[in-house]
């Protein structure tokens, strides 16, 4: 690594961070910026100013990014249906790659020689971070400490800034959350603690946005979504800016106990972690587009976006949101909602999403055709004998060939 005279660090105000700030100083005799991104993870942001400060940080980036964060990330992956391994909704995941670019247009503002962030090195972060930023500036220096310090603990960090007369009032352990925690507007993660055992149920009072659905409101709320080309744009016919909508489901969900998930997944640096997530309002939307893509999608194209989810999803869980091969499935999918408009009625209760109406102008759902009763001739059954055959000879002749599955 050559020589380092300005740092952009992804910071938090934290302990991790706050470290790190004094660590960057001390080891590498440079100049550190600050960059605190507000993406709706419900803690006051603007304290980190004063903690940038008291650690002598002369450029202080806090911006909100709540909006561009929904609309430019959450939304182009929820019109891929977007489910990592079949049940995780990707929360700590989609919002890597905005903090990667916000780093790395950081970075070249202030002159910046290098970035920096505080995630670990056994955890998929650091993947996320470090190829977001290479595929936007290739020839950017990251320093990652967890890989390169002698510290391994929250006691040794605590007995770091006792050394070197950081303040950490604020991150005293009575104040402590025992769960490593991250959130955003479409999500809250727990990891850690008594999470580390599979076996273990988590306590209920872990658990932040959500009531128990055995705690629920004993009758359901009906909620309207409407949708235009893929995205939700209203509820019960009031507009919101993407932001406000996500956040206006989540009160929602998490009021009627919805979103609570328990999961052990595949980490991409090959172990396997337990983590438990709260998206309500990311379930119910999840639900409601792909509702409202029932009505509106020919089979062909629906069947194929579900073959193409998966790899999409793994993508975002990688860490390769900047890369060709996403771009490239996100500009079929998006070719793929441009009929995707309409309403989506549900019911929400106990931790339970149902759809229980959906209408559109662009439905491909023709009652003339599907009808039981008489459908006066717009379709004529006796197609069916001849389609039923011939899907069916190259299964009749291999059994009177002998090539018999019994």
């Amino acid at each position: 690594m050559s020589k380092i005279d300005k740092v952009v660090l992804a910071y938090s105000g934290g302990l991790d961070t706050s470290v790190i700030v004094r660590w960057l100083q001390d080891t590498h005799n440079c100049e550190v910026v600050t960059f605190t991104a507000d993406i709706g993870q419900g803690e006051e942001v603007a304290p980190a100013r004063a903690k940038a400060q008291a650690l002598g940080v002369q450029e202080i980036h806090i911006e909100d990014l709540r909006e561009e964060f929904v609309r430019d990330f959450v939304f182009p992956m929820f019109r891929a249906n977007a489910l990592y391994e079949g049940e995780y909704l990707l929360g700590t995941s989609i919002a890597r790659p905005l903090i990667a670019k916000r780093l790395v247009e950081i970075a070249d503002e202030t002159g910046a020689d290098a970035i920096s962030h505080g995630a670990t090195g056994k955890g998929n972060d650091q993947v996320r971070f470090e190829l977001g930023a290479y595929a936007l500036k290739p020839g950017i220096q990251v320093i990652a400490p967890w890989r390169d310090w002698h510290l391994s603990s929250r006691e040794s960090l605590m007995h770091y800034c006792a050394e070197h007369k950081i303040s950490v009032d604020y991150a005293s352990t009575k104040k402590k959350s025992p769960y490593s925690m991250d959130a955003n507007l479409l999500h809250i993660s727990f990891e850690g603690g008594i999470l580390e055992d599979p076996w273990v149920e988590a306590e209920e009072a872990m658990w932040r946005w959500s009531v128990s659905p055995e705690a629920a409101p004993d009758k359901p709320t009906y909620i309207t979504l409407t949708f235009e080309h893929g995205d939700p744009v209203a509820i019960n016919d009031e507009r919101l800016s993407p932001a406000s909508l996500l956040e206006r489901l989540n009160k929602l969900g998490g009021a009627n106990g919805i979103g609570r998930l328990d999961i052990v997944e595949n980490r991409y640096v090959g172990m396997k972690s337990r983590g438990c997530y709260e998206t309500p309002g990311g379930t119910i939307l999840l639900k409601a587009h792909r509702a409202i893509e029932s009505i509106t999608l020919d089979r062909e194209v629906a069947h194929m976006k579900d073959d193409l989810m998966p790899r999409y999803a793994n993508l975002i869980y990688n860490g390769y949101w900047w890369s060709p091969e996403r771009r490239m499935l996100q500009a079929a999918i998006d070719e793929s909602q441009q009929m995707v408009s309409g309403e989506v009625r549900l019911k929400l209760y106990k931790g339970s999403v149902s759809v229980v109406g959906r209408r559109s102008s662009q439905s491909l759902f023709d009652e003339r055709v599907a009808t039981f009763e008489d459908d006066a001739g717009a379709y004529d059954q006796k197609d069916a004998e001849g389609f039923i055959k011939l899907n069916a000879l190259r299964l009749r002749i291999a059994a009177a060939k002998g090539h018999t599955l019994r």
